[in-house]
């Protein structure tokens, strides 16, 4: 039997996914959490074989829960699943450690073959996904500047550009104002860019937040 745990801020959404998942007769929802922090406190507790995290949750986006996850418990299968298009999150969430990335529009099937390979300790790739690696390697000269940042640049700046403070962001991640305006300086220099005002137009040109 395959324990899964559903970490999705909207209601709605978590019901119709434990729907799909408790018509199977290898699988059942153990748990579930609407924040940030209670999807990291169901990763401690080891509560379930795969999670599926949202990435824009309200207190802590999935890139911050899934960096704090895969330091804690690296074994932990995690899909990740977004409102995003693949082509905006998808490789850098693998890169991260994911062990796959899906859109909350896929088909049932897809969600529940996916759950079942990564609870294998596989990475799930979907063809949509595997497409944009291909790609990627075949035209590493295109790829957007935001995929060459580290796994602590890019959640500087997705922080950064939905507004909050060096020191709201070095409390958030638990590091120094020093080390978050380094992180700043670093994703400035490598976006071309010069103040937080163009990082947030970035991030909305490329479709990285709403």
């Amino acid at each position: 039997m395959i324990n899964v745990a559903i970490a999705d801020d909207h209601g709605i959404v978590r019901a119709g996914f434990k729907q799909f998942i408790s018509a199977q007769v290898d699988m059942r929802v153990v748990a579930e959490a609407a924040s940030g922090r209670e999807a990291l406190d169901l990763a401690r507790k080891q509560a379930c074989d795969v999670l599926l995290l949202d990435i824009s949750m309200p207190d802590q986006n999935g890139i911050d829960i899934l960096r704090a996850i895969r330091l804690a418990q690296p074994d932990l299968p995690v899909l990740m699943l977004s409102s995003f298009p693949a082509d905006k999150y998808a490789t850098t969430i693998l890169k991260m450690g994911a062990n796959g990335y899906l859109s909350k529009d896929c088909e049932p099937d897809e969600l529940i073959d996916a759950i079942r390979v990564v609870s294998r300790g596989r990475s799930y790739i979907s063809p949509q996904v595997g497409e944009l690696l291909a790609r990627g390697l075949n035209k590493v000269g295109d790829a957007p500047p935001h995929e060459g940042l580290s796994d602590r640049e890019l959640q500087v700046f997705l922080r950064l550009a939905k507004g909050e403070t060096v020191s709201e962001i070095a409390e958030a991640l638990f590091v120094s104002i020093k080390t978050v305006s380094t992180y700043r300086a670093r994703v400035l220099e490598k976006l071309n860019l010069r103040t937080n005002s163009d990082l947030t137009y970035y991030a909305l040109q490329h479709g990285l937040i709403q």
